[in-house]
């Protein structure tokens, strides 16, 4: 059966890129002559994100695969910010990349079943079901157990769409409880194997062609070592792969993610590729074209380390 990580996989193949371009636009850090143009209202503001938006996907849909907005982003400004996340969605899509909306949502029965039919699944409407955000795969928050997983499996399955569930995440802090000790089965693990373990369960039904599952799951390229132990503990997941370039990530660090095939991993970068501009020979009106540069150059870099490995799946 075709699934989502199906889908994924034939979006690298053609693209020849394991980058996904995250998509975390702060109004601040934006062009002047964005700015100038539409003015400081929320109104204003959402439009202005909305552009932004589209001149860097134009910019980069040829170099990978998929998107990330990070809702959070959208939301800071009200209902004009979710107008121009929604609006982002669908533009991606039509660029014919995969949308993956990093939103670390969730909660228990109903309400995660809410969620889930809200970002990944249907509404009803009396007879009609109704896609509302319809992104391809969204980040899922595992730590209410299996009540807050199986309304988004079930959406998964029907829909082939996919989710990533938090295991490392990239941030120094996630060691606080992540790299807990605790007793599970009668056996001494880290709470992320824990995790990690539940994660190729949950994802044991939804297995497609190419041999990964539409479940996939979130480890920071800021911890290799833990990356590789939780290779080999979910050998059928994707890897969505955050902390690359500003948080510090680098090409080697995020070797550990890939499987010998060569697939398995989707590294995500954000700051370092829509605010390339502040940080380059390029002019503020030049901002798509250093995102492009900039896509072009982490390309390259993981390029490189796959050979090195000699698992360069091109």
């Amino acid at each position: 059966m075709k699934n989502f990580a199906d889908n994924l996989i034939e979006a690298i193949k053609k693209k020849k890129s394991h980058v996904v371009v995250g998509l975390d636009p702060d109004y601040d850090k934006l062009p002047q002559s964005l700015k100038k143009v539409y003015g400081v209202s929320l109104k204003s503001v959402g439009a202005a994100i909305t552009e932004f938006n589209y001149h860097i996907i134009n910019a980069v849909y040829d170099l990978v695969p998929a998107i990330k907005p990070q809702i959070a982003f959208y939301e800071r400004y009200g209902i004009e910010g979710i107008k121009a996340f929604i609006r982002t969605v669908r533009y991606g899509k039509k660029k014919g990349l995969i949308v993956i909306e990093d939103a670390k949502r969730n909660d228990i029965g109903s309400t995660a079943t809410a969620y889930s039919e809200a970002h990944i699944g249907r509404v009803k409407l009396n007879a009609r079901e109704v896609p509302i955000y319809d992104v391809d795969a969204i980040t899922i928050n595992p730590y209410l157990g299996a009540d807050g997983i199986i309304p988004f499996l079930h959406d998964v399955n029907r829909y082939h769409k996919g989710i990533f569930v938090l295991v490392k995440t990239s941030n120094p802090s996630s060691s606080d409880l992540q790299d807990l000790d605790i007793i599970y089965k009668h056996n001494r693990y880290k709470l992320y194997e824990v995790v990690a373990r539940l994660v190729d369960e949950w994802g044991s039904h939804s297995e497609g062609n190419s041999g990964y599952t539409s479940v996939g799951a979130v480890v920071g390229a800021t911890f290799p070592k833990e990356a590789e132990i939780l290779r080999k503990l979910m050998p059928r997941t994707y890897f969505l792969v955050p902390g690359y370039g500003a948080q510090g990530g680098k090409p080697e660090d995020v070797i550990n993610c890939f499987n010998q095939d060569g697939y398995g991993a989707l590294i995500a970068a954000s700051r370092s590729i829509n605010y390339a501009f502040l940080n380059s020979k390029y002019k503020e009106s030049e901002f798509a074209e250093a995102a492009r540069y900039a896509t072009i150059k982490m390309n390259q870099e993981i390029e490189e380390v796959l050979k090195e490995k000699n698992i360069l799946p091109w």
